[in-house]
């Protein structure tokens, strides 16, 4: 077996990881059905909430206001994007709930044993460096001039 939060293998009956100190110990189902719950009724109340202000909202404008139909249709559009960011973010973090639940999917456990239990290997001297003046067609010899003044 594995630990979750370092990778480190572990041996069977420990409750934390000696190397890294996450508990190792199964979480138990939790409840979240509240907050479930809670958002999906806030998902319905904003819904709810929309449509009257989409549907009451342009009548209450005109009649009682005295707007035209320019200012109304504005109204209608800033209501109908303001309700539907918020519903994007409440469906959003709807979806993170209730993917925390889900249980990633356990790999079984190699009949190997990991590399860091086995003798290491012996490590083999590298090849010296090649020369620089290797494969070249110039001599290297000093050149003598003499020099004139």
């Amino acid at each position: 077996m594995y630990c979750s939060g370092c990778a480190s293998p572990i041996a069977p009956g420990l409750s934390f990881c000696n190397r890294c100190g996450t508990s190792l110990k199964e979480r138990s189902e939790s409840r979240q059905t509240g907050a479930i719950s809670a958002i999906v009724t806030a998902m319905v109340l904003v819904a709810m909430a929309a449509m009257g202000l989409l549907l009451g909202g342009p009548i209450a404008l005109k009649r009682e206001g005295g707007f035209g139909e320019e200012l109304i249709v504005l109204f209608m559009f800033l209501t109908f994007f303001i309700c539907a960011f918020s519903e994007i973010f409440l469906y959003r973090q709807l979806g993170q709930i209730t993917n925390a639940k889900r249980q990633p999917m356990e790999l079984p456990t190699p009949a190997v044993m990991p590399a860091e239990f086995r003798v290491p290997q012996p490590l083999s001297l590298a090849e010296p460096s090649a020369s620089v003046t290797e494969n070249t067609t110039r001599t290297l010899e000093y050149s003598r001039e003499e020099r004139r003044r």
